[in-house]
Order: structure tokens, then C-alpha cells, then sequence
């Protein structure tokens, strides 16, 4: 990384070779160039709209659903704060959150003041900005059916948008280029507060039961092919408990992929690919990373 980047004024941090490996997940991978926590939106305004275009530009949200690569991330990273961005509104049918809230905190707010519809959030571990920009979605419901609009900076001002303008696809949107989330409005409605928390403990004990959420791991793996679940055609590729290095399929669901202890970012991406090989080899069908990339490989 060539270590002779500039940037505008910033009055939140600013950090050179900044690991990132740390605040994933996975607890792996290489550091920034330049890592950004901008004070607010309008600083990150400013920020964007001081870029060379030439720069390469990365947002990480919760860091989940991420594997970094062991050479690190080239350009600027931003990543948005809590205080700033992590501000969460509770109004009569909906909850209006910033992009650093975590998925868990607003589904908590909606139960709180009653509001049904956001339960599904409780079993996401990621934070708003990334289930809006990645269509995050669990237990039957994604991002799109609650969304009313969100809120995104680039270069020009922070820009609210509605729902439709994201052209959500399974595990996707549409943002306008160099586009960072900065706030969105979800749509609720008044229920029954014992079935929202009951249905909150389902979704709980449901996760807790059949995935790996105390290992360092990244979430699902790989996205479930049309008509087809990924870990079933996993499993059946003989796949559940292989190893590579630090980096092992669960065997407690083998669409999670987990760090044992010392695994690299390139061994648990390099058993990613070959669990996608094997189950190709077995099924004829090609698995789709759903989990994020980013950065060289050392």
C-alpha cells in the first residue's frame, strides 16, 4: 500500500495503518491505509467530497459479515461511530435509527415501545447501515419489507431516498456511487407486547440452538442457491468439520465458517473455496459467497 494518501480536514479520527482485523468478526486480516470515524454526517460530507477519485474508498459497517484479507485494505476505510451515528428515534409506527445502531438494539427499541414487525433484527449481527446497503434479512423477512426510506451521503450532501430507489435484490442494493447509509426509517406496527418479546426469545433460542454465535465466525457463508439450502448441499459434499489451518467448517452448521484460533484471513477464505469446489464437484452447483471480501492478499 503506497502509504502517501491525503485527505480534507477531518474533525473526527483519523488513522494511518489503522488493524483492522480486531473489529471483525473473524478476528482476522491485514490493516487500513487510512481508517476514517467522521464526527457526524455532515463531517463525512466533507470527507467524501474531498477525495481524489482515484482513491479507493471502503465502508465497513459491524465488520460481521467480513473477511479482510491478511494484506490489508488499500485506500481510505470509514467507518462510521456510535456517537454520531448510533442514535436510535422511536415515533408511532416506525423506528428511525442511525447507521452505526446495531440490528439487535433497534429490534430491542421496537419491543420496548411495542411495535411489531422488526423481530426478525434480534437475529442479525450487524449494525443498519450494512442490513440496508446488503438487504440483510432472517427468518423469513429482509430489509426491503420494512425499509421507508434511508438517508446517504456522497460527495453532493446527504440525500434521503426512498425504499424502491435501492433496487433491493436478495443480499443487495443499489446505493449511488461512493454512497455512504447514514440513517434509515423502518416502518412498525403497534402489537402485542408479550408475542413481539415471544416471538424475539423464538428467534434467540432458534440462532443459539443452530449456529456457532460464541466462535469467531462471519455469519453465513454462502447464500442459498435457488430451490436449494447451502448447508444441506454443504453437508451432503462431505464438508461439515473441514479443516484448513486455524480456519474449520462448523459442525454445528456448515454454512458457518469459524476461526479455531490463529487462523489467517487467507486460510479461511482458501477453505471457503474449497468447500464451493466440493459441493460443484458433488451437486453441479455453484455456491455464492454471501459473506464480504475485501483487500490483497498477503
Amino acid at each position: 500500500m503506497s502509504g502517501t494518501l491525503t485527505l480534507p480536514a477531518l474533525r473526527g479520527r483519523l488513522e494511518a495503518d489503522a488493524p483492522l482485523g480486531p473489529q471483525t468478526w473473524f478476528r482476522v486480516g491485514g490493516p487500513a491505509e487510512l481508517l476514517a470515524k467522521p464526527a457526524d454526517a455532515e463531517d463525512l460530507v466533507a470527507l467524501l467530497a474531498g477525495l481524489e477519485p482515484a482513491m479507493p474508498l471502503t465502508v465497513l459497517g459491524a465488520a460481521s459479515n467480513l473477511i479482510v484479507r491478511d494484506g490489508g485494505v488499500p485506500g481510505l476505510v470509514v467507518r462510521l461511530p456510535a456517537r454520531g451515528f448510533g442514535t436510535v428515534a422511536v415515533e408511532a409506527d416506525g423506528i428511525v435509527a442511525g447507521a452505526a445502531a446495531l440490528d439487535v438494539t433497534l429490534a430491542e427499541h421496537a419491543a420496548a415501545a411495542g411495535l411489531a414487525g422488526l423481530e426478525f433484527l434480534c437475529g442479525i449481527p450487524g449494525s443498519v447501515g450494512g442490513a440496508v446497503a446488503m438487504n440483510a434479512g432472517a427468518y423469513g423477512t429482509e430489509v426491503k419489507d420494512v425499509l421507508d426510506w434511508a438517508e446517504v451521503a456522497t460527495a453532493r450532501g446527504v440525500e434521503r431516498l426512498p425504499a424502491a430507489a435501492f433496487r433491493f435484490d436478495y443480499r443487495h442494493a443499489t446505493l449511488p456511487e461512493r454512497g455512504v447509509v447514514v440513517r434509515a426509517r423502518f416502518r412498525a406496527a403497534p402489537g402485542d407486547a408479550a408475542a413481539i418479546a415471544a416471538r424475539m426469545a423464538e428467534i434467540r433460542s432458534a440462532r443459539e440452538a443452530s449456529q456457532p454465535v460464541r466462535a469467531r465466525t462471519g455469519g453465513s457463508t454462502f447464500r442459498n442457491p435457488e430451490g436449494a439450502k447451502a448447508w444441506a448441499l454443504i453437508d451432503a459434499a462431505g464438508c461439515r468439520g473441514l479443516r484448513r489451518g486455524g480456519a474449520m467448517v462448523s459442525e454445528k452448521h456448515a454454512n458457518f465458517l469459524v476461526n479455531t484460533g490463529g487462523a489467517t484471513a487467507a486460510e479461511i477464505e482458501g477453505l471457503g473455496e474449497a468447500v464451493r469446489e466440493r459441493v460443484l464437484a458433488h451437486s453441479g452447483v455453484p455456491l455464492h459467497w454471501e459473506i464480504r471480501r475485501i483487500g490483497v492478499a498477503q
